[in-house]
């Protein structure tokens, strides 16, 4: 059987009746079943808003209207959060206007690392013989969030790439969600480690669904330091794989000769990562023309590449070991000190465009063009209000909301916690 993906061009005018049409025609209800709790795992890949880089707040809301149209109950919904330690999800729910969604709808807001229980491994998913990889990582095995379990999983990525996996989407996105402690312990194996988590949420989770924003799109070096493109375009499929492989060839990737975890995931049988097996439905057309993006090595920035010297280059024998240890906290001081307080501040002038579109304009305004909850048939935003959005420039604020986030990353850094995220 061929995997089925929906993609639709959509506007502000009728995103929202776009996205219930889109989620349909993936046939989401057909994934998640209605009489379990369903967490909608939204993307924070930065703290600071970024067009095309985090969870928009109109691909959230248009999910959660079409699902609670469609029959499921709001107190069986809630949004969830993971933190890593170089992005703040508490600052980035607000500067991405994802609250403003979770609160609008009252739905639960689940911060993952915040008073939720975790469990080992083996007691969620059994046999980590089945696994390729994060048995070797984590020699002592990792715990994940138990309420995951026997929980259906709405996955909120965007389109976009990323230096470590080429282009990232709805199998990266369970990343943050599924590991509890040194993610980056598993940076060497990437393509792997996703492969394996797939895996594991095929096996705890009562069902997976992921729906995808390419009204912006990012290309360059991402997750955060990209290019961004008003694209126009949303994405839905219950197959991770085939959504993944699917955006990618949007982009101009080939997803099974580029992508390793697509190749990966397609071998192990775990969803279908060849696009001539795809049921592409809505608008097909736009698989005939890829926007060629150059990708994410092209032009590197500096932390990019010294990141891949250090995992895959002429610095991992020296650099590598000291990730593992209580020295490990100098890269993410390292990383928010070069994102923050000098990637974000000077580099703006790419995003003029992307931020005086119809869609920075919504995410401006959107506030004041606030569509109540109960209107579940709205189709969207006839108005997106006159005023661009925009970014923060340098300034005091700038710079003391960035020693905030690197004196807290510091401070809950796993090496230097004592507090276990898990009983």
């Amino acid at each position: 059987m061929k995997s089925t993906v929906a993609m639709l061009r959509t506007r502000p005018e009728t995103v929202l009746a776009d996205m219930y049409r889109l989620m349909n025609l993936a046939g989401y209800q057909s994934a998640l079943p209605k009489d379990r709790d369903t967490g909608l795992k939204i993307n924070i890949s930065w703290h600071s808003f970024f067009p095309a880089c985090s969870t928009p707040p109109w691909q959230l809301d248009g999910v959660v209207r079409s699902m609670i149209r469609d029959g499921y109950k709001r107190e069986r919904l809630y949004g969830c959060h993971n933190r890593t330690v170089v992005v703040d999800a508490r600052l980035g729910e607000r500067e991405n206007k994802q609250i403003h969604v979770i609160e609008a709808h009252g739905l639960k807001n689940v911060h993952l690392y915040e008073g939720e229980e975790w469990i080992h491994i083996e007691d969620a998913f059994g046999n980590l013989d089945e696994l390729l990889v994060l048995p070797t990582v984590y020699k002592k095995g990792f715990y994940i969030p138990k309420r995951f379990i026997g929980n259906n999983i709405l996955h909120l990525p965007t389109v976009k790439t990323h230096v470590f996996t080429t282009t990232t989407g709805a199998m990266k996105n369970a990343f943050g969600g599924l590991l509890n402690e040194k993610r980056h312990w598993t940076h060497p194996v990437i393509h792997e480690t996703l492969v394996d988590l797939l895996r594991i949420q095929q096996r705890i989770h009562s069902g997976i669904f992921a729906v995808m924003d390419g009204t912006f799109a990012g290309d360059g070096p991402g997750p955060r330091c990209m290019i961004p493109h008003v694209k126009n375009v949303i994405l839905a499929s219950a197959d991770q794989v085939a959504i993944d492989a699917a955006a990618a060839h949007l982009m101009g990737f080939d997803p099974l000769n580029d992508l390793k975890f697509v190749r990966l995931a397609h071998e192990h049988g775990l969803g279908c990562g060849d696009i001539k097996r795809l049921d592409i439905r809505g608008d097909g057309d736009l698989m005939e023309k890829p926007w060629n993006f150059v990708g994410p090595f092209r032009k590197m920035t500096f932390a990019a590449r010294m990141q891949h010297r250090i995992y895959w280059g002429s610095l991992k024998k020296v650099m590598e070991w000291s990730l593992r240890t209580i020295l490990a906290p100098w890269s993410y001081m390292a990383s928010i000190a070069y994102h923050d307080f000098f990637w974000y501040p000077f580099h703006q002038k790419r995003l003029n465009r992307a931020l005086s579109s119809q869609w920075g304009r919504l995410f401006r305004n959107w506030e004041a063009v606030r569509i109540p909850s109960e209107r579940l048939d709205a189709p969207g935003w006839p108005n997106a209000g006159k005023d661009p959005a925009r970014v923060p420039r340098q300034g005091i604020k700038l710079l003391l909301r960035s020693f905030r986030i690197l004196f807290s990353a510091v401070r809950k850094a796993p090496e230097f916690e004592k507090k276990k995220r898990h009983r």
